[in-house]
């Protein structure tokens, strides 16, 4: 089931109207065989949200360090308000008006708010010390600014990911920047976070910031951005002005061809019952959850960041200990005590945070995808090197994988490639129920529907998905029932057909006046 579709946004351009703030001109970025970026340009405005789009690999993050100070480009050139200027380290660039917010924090956990907003330029005092009052009063003054209900004095690792985020933003804002540049700034936000975030975002730009954003979540670029620049292969393929501002055109310019279908989704749904849960609590926040999922389906798990849905895929699949409840698949009753356990009982889990949790980054592809499996392939309690390149030759073709992940350590690899390495792990253990924790987030829209088919080809072999995903479109257009989660309770299910992204945010938040009525599938 599809959300209602925004109304496209016109294809007028603000450089009809007004001369840029920053502009990048044919800007060259050449690595070892590869050139990142061939001759990009590209105008940002001030008082706009500019989107920078494209598939992982098209050259975002290149032109991103470069406009950081973090690389130097190979040619072109870079000009803020008609002059030319040179980026020699991300410290110039921070005192040449740049101010970029990466998609991996760069706080420190330790200290506070405050210190963490003025990092790197902490005031001092006329004896030379720091002046810390002065310091927590100017924090205070910005996060006053944003809306943002924070205690300067507070520790950032003590936040939430929401608010360790806008504190990046904070110190963006607080060094007077003219260009601020976002990227993925929402990845790991729930949805009233993003729509906190985003009239942020529209607060700055009638403040006359001009924004750089990118982000894989299109229906919210969509929403949010002015003009939008795409790339790909490392050139630009769609400047400002000549993409209308939706969906449907900017996947057809990103990947090179029209896609009529975002979401894939194919029937599967058995009425075999693979795994049931009743009343599962752990000291982690699940609280007396039940549900089952049957042969084929996928069952979705909604709610809010924070409602209990990961809690509740850790719980089943061995990490955080049950306190209570019981588990049965097949009919069986089971006891998972850890993701050993779990793996033998036939689960897998692709975890929300696949480069702390889920991967091996100095490994390459085949150490990975063979890791919960390695009894498979080895001989008198040796590894079979022979068996794992057969191994892995076989995944990265059937998955599309670069076929540099066969030699390339993980962490080089694009998130795409990560995401369908840890899934390749999980196909080669033969797993018949399968947990995926926001498996498309932070990968382009082409990897978006590898995932996609890959779903559909498992239900099609009688296997079962949970999905959770804090993309309401997806999490309805994918699923076959939906349970909806709130305090780490399932208070819930009903088909995916019968919900609305309406229904959707109301079951899941504190405020819903009603339970959804369990239906059969």
């Amino acid at each position: 089931m599809k959300a209602e579709r925004i109304q496209a946004k016109p294809m007028t351009s603000i450089s009809e109207i007004k001369e840029p703030l920053w502009e990048v001109i044919d800007l060259v970025k050449r690595y070892p065989g590869v050139v990142a970026n061939d001759h990009v340009s590209l105008k940002l405005f001030e008082g706009s949200i500019h989107g920078l789009l494209g598939e992982n690999g098209c050259g975002k993050s290149t032109l991103i360090k470069m406009l950081s100070g973090v690389q130097p480009p190979d040619a072109g050139r870079i000009r803020c308000r008609g002059e030319d200027v040179q980026l020699h380290s991300p410290t110039d660039a921070r005192a040449k008006g740049i101010a970029t917010v990466f998609q991996e924090f760069s706080i420190v956990p330790s200290l506070t708010v405050a210190e963490n907003i003025f990092l790197g330029r902490l005031p001092t005092g006329k004896f030379g010390g720091v002046d810390w009052a002065a310091m927590n009063r100017e924090a205070k003054a910005v996060l006053a600014e944003m809306e943002v209900d924070l205690d300067p004095e507070d520790i950032t690792g003590d936040l939430s990911v929401a608010e360790q985020q806008l504190v990046e933003i904070a110190k963006a804002l607080a060094s007077d920047a003219s260009m601020i540049i976002l990227d993925e700034p929402t990845a790991a936000l729930g949805l009233s976070e993003i729509d906190h975030l985003h009239k942020l975002l529209r607060r700055m730009r009638e403040n006359g910031c001009a924004i750089l954003y990118v982000s894989h979540r299109l229906d919210e670029v969509e929403r949010i951005v002015d003009e939008v620049t795409i790339l790909r292969g490392g050139q630009v393929v769609r400047a400002s002005g000549e993409t209308e501002i939706s969906v449907d055109n900017i996947v057809a310019a990103m990947i090179g061809e029209d896609v009529g279908e975002h979401y894939p989704k194919t029937n599967n749904s058995r009425e075999e019952i693979v795994l049931e849960a009743r009343g599962l609590t752990t000291a982690k926040g699940v609280s007396d959850a039940s549900f089952s999922v049957q042969a084929g389906e996928v069952l979705g798990l909604g709610g809010v960041l924070g409602s209990g849905r990961t809690e509740i895929a850790l719980g089943l699949f061995g990490v955080d200990p049950l306190l209570a409840g019981e588990l049965k698949i097949h009919g069986k009753p089971v006891k998972i005590k850890s993701p050993m356990d779990a793996i033998r009982a036939g689960m897998a889990l692709v975890s929300e945070n696949r480069k702390f949790d889920g991967l091996f980054p100095n490994f390459a592809a085949g150490g990975n995808i063979t890791a919960a499996g390695l009894s498979s392939i080895t001989r008198a309690g040796f590894l079979h090197l022979a068996t794992e390149d057969k191994v892995t030759a076989e995944y990265i073709r059937k998955l599309e994988i670069s076929p540099q992940a066969d030699s390339k350590t993980i962490n080089l690899l694009s998130g795409g490639n990560q995401q369908k390495v840890i899934l390749a792990r999980w196909l080669f253990c033969n797993a018949d129920i399968l947990i995926f924790d926001e498996p498309t987030q932070g990968i382009d829209v082409g990897a978006k529907l590898a995932v996609y088919r890959l779903i559909n080809e498992l239900t099609a072999q009688g296997k079962s998905i949970i999905l959770i995903s804090s993309d309401h479109d997806e999490l309805l257009a994918m699923s076959d029932r939906i349970a909806t989660v709130q305090h780490g309770t399932v208070i819930g299910i009903t088909k995916a057909s019968e919900l609305s992204h309406v229904d959707l945010v109301k079951a899941s938040s504190d405020e819903a006046t009603h339970k959804l009525q369990e239906s059969a599938a």
